[in-house]
């Protein structure tokens, strides 16, 4: 079990935001698959099973590796990981908060993450509801 996160090693929001740009571009490539697999069932439409097919494929590429190493790609490129507060393992109830709440950030242009910038430990909205941090991973020199 790990010890529970002290405020001061939460990542600072630029270095997030790096990550969330390659994240995003990876996510792109998913999306851009996930969508070739089944566009022979939809003939080209977008049905709301469609949308919620895709939004459950973005959940999956961020979720499953959170619990599993708390990683994305994009966070292993810029050495940031995803842990819960309690230094517990992250949890599937807290992934989906997590998610769902950073969509709702994102939503009300970026204020949620914007948020970490005023905040004293650099929280955004979705780390304080699903009780996470992101943090800085340092070199083991």
């Amino acid at each position: 079990m790990k010890t529970p996160i002290e405020s001061k090693y939460c990542a600072a929001i630029t270095r997030r935001f790096f990550a969330i740009f390659y994240d995003s571009l990876l996510l792109f490539a998913v999306l851009f698959i996930a969508a070739a697999l089944v566009y022979p069932l939809t003939h080209g439409e977008i049905s709301f099973a469609f949308r919620v097919y895709l939004l459950l494929v973005c959940f999956f590429y961020f979720a499953w590796p959170w619990l599993h190493g708390g990683q994305t790609l994009g966070m292993k490129v810029w050495r940031l990981q995803l842990q819960s507060i309690s230094g517990q393992p992250l949890s599937w109830q807290q992934t989906f908060v997590r998610f769902l709440t950073a969509m709702v950030s994102w939503l009300v242009f970026g204020l949620g993450f914007f948020w970490a910038i005023v905040d004293k430990q650099h929280r955004t909205w979705h780390d304080r509801v699903s009780d996470t941090c992101v943090v800085l991973l340092l070199n083991r020199n």
